[in-house]
């Protein structure tokens, strides 16, 4: 099986006793994201792009049982037709049960998936102890940070599925809303001029990275300038205000379809009430706060908001560059508030890193010289390179140890239920 770090050097990025207390850890998390919900919250899936939480729980596990623990010396499936009902893509390992009716599984119980994950963790700690060889070993560090997708999916999927419920639930108590008692000003978006040139990007060094962020290339840029903060609520207001969604000419052909098919005339998760707007977060409805960045658009509206500014969005090389001069400090999920944070004020460019992914205007393909991984894990990524654009950065509920500089993230360009938003770049002539 090729490797999984960039550096066939160092194959492995943690030590035996890091990997195996980052997998309790990362394990732990996972469980703790639904501590709070209902049997009935985790078995509920409100569209066919989400999941119920409890198959994100069950299907982390499969993830283990199959591509680490059955490769072990006398292993015994949980249950053989988990291998079927947990499968979330993996043709080259079989069958996989219906996407869209994941939400139809009300069994195994939540009680019994809890047991399943708690059944792999103390056999794959086991095989930890007595010493897994380097390739599976490889595998449990993606897979860690393959559950840490997951947990963030699962937060974006229950906020979906609660976004539904008029009762308008809340998930996470919130602090209290000082920000939409008093709003900040949002300052005017400035810029920071890049000379452009010959970079190189991509992953490079010692540490974790998916092969999609692989390997290091050379990219000619020519000159450009980002804006200093990410787009906010008010200033998506103006767009919305100036009749954004009525104006064919700010949009792409198949995203004003788009809009026009979904009825889209505000942000996801955005009221209207009162002359004015509120919007649900994972803390209930909430007035929006208009100094935050804007948070749930699709690369259509972001693309349609950038004409519209008569600016556009950067390429994710441009990003990157930008990303890479910057301490890698945000607002994670780790902070608990999953829930983006007004924007600040100073010098250079702020909030690259977590609150939203920011949409780039880069498709999702290889890099010059990938290569998939061998056998089922060459389905990770790879298989992906169609149809879908770029977003850096990491959002609110992303974790702060599974975020880089070179992190592609990659979603259809209709997807809004992410926490998605916008910064804008423009030539310099």
């Amino acid at each position: 099986m090729a490797r999984l770090s960039s550096n066939p050097e160092n194959p492995l990025s943690l030590s035996h006793s890091e990997l195996s207390h980052r997998y309790r850890e990362v394990r732990t998390a996972s469980e703790a994201l639904c501590a709070d919900l209902s049997a009935e919250d985790c078995n509920a899936q409100s569209m066919p792009d989400a999941s119920p939480a409890k198959w994100h729980l069950a299907h982390t596990s499969w993830f283990f049982e199959t591509l680490v623990l059955e490769a072990q010396p006398n292993h015994q499936p949980y249950r053989p037709e988990y291998r079927v009902l947990f499968n979330s893509y993996y043709e080259s390992v079989g069958d996989q049960y219906p996407r869209p009716d994941r939400g139809l599984l009300t069994r195994p119980s939540l009680e019994e998936v809890l047991d399943y994950r708690q059944t792999v963790d103390l056999r794959l700690l086991e095989c930890l102890d007595a010493g897994l060889e380097a390739p599976a070993l490889d595998v449990v560090e993606l897979g860690i940070h393959h559950e840490q997708q997951h947990q963030e999916l699962l937060l974006t999927d229950i906020k979906h599925l609660l976004s539904h419920n008029p009762l308008h639930p809340v998930y996470l108590e919130g602090p209290s809303n000082d920000a939409a008692a008093h709003p900040p000003e949002s300052e005017p978006i400035t810029w920071q001029a890049h000379a452009g040139g010959l970079h190189s990007f991509g992953h490079a060094g010692k540490g974790f990275a998916f092969d999609n962020e692989q390997p290091r290339h050379q990219v000619f840029l020519e000159p450009f300038e980002l804006a200093q903060r990410p787009v906010t609520n008010g200033d998506f207001l103006a767009f919305v205000e100036d009749g954004g969604y009525h104006r064919p000419e700010l949009w792409l052909s198949d995203g004003f379809a788009a809009s026009r098919a979904g009825n889209w005339r505000a942000p996801l998760y955005w009221h209207e009430r009162d002359g004015g707007y509120e919007a649900f977060t994972l803390s209930g409805l909430l007035p929006l706060v208009e100094g935050e960045p804007v948070c749930h658009v699709s690369f259509y509206e972001a693309d349609a908001f950038a004409r519209w500014s008569n600016a556009r969005l950067p390429n994710e090389f441009e990003w990157e560059i930008a990303a890479s001069q910057v301490p890698m400090e945000g607002n994670f999920a780790e902070r608990g508030r999953l829930h983006p944070e007004p924007t600040g004020s100073g010098r250079g460019v702020m909030q690259l890193y977590g609150d939203t992914w920011e949409w780039t205007r880069s498709h999702y393909g290889a890099y010059p010289g990938f290569r998939p991984l061998s056998g089922s894990l060459g389905e990770y990524n790879g298989k992906f390179m169609s149809g879908q654009m770029v977003l850096r950065g990491g959002s609110c509920a992303t974790r702060r140890s599974h975020i880089r500089s070179t992190y592609r993230n990659f979603f259809p360009p209709d997807a809004r239920w992410q926490f998605s938003g916008i910064r804008l770049a423009r030539d310099l002539s």
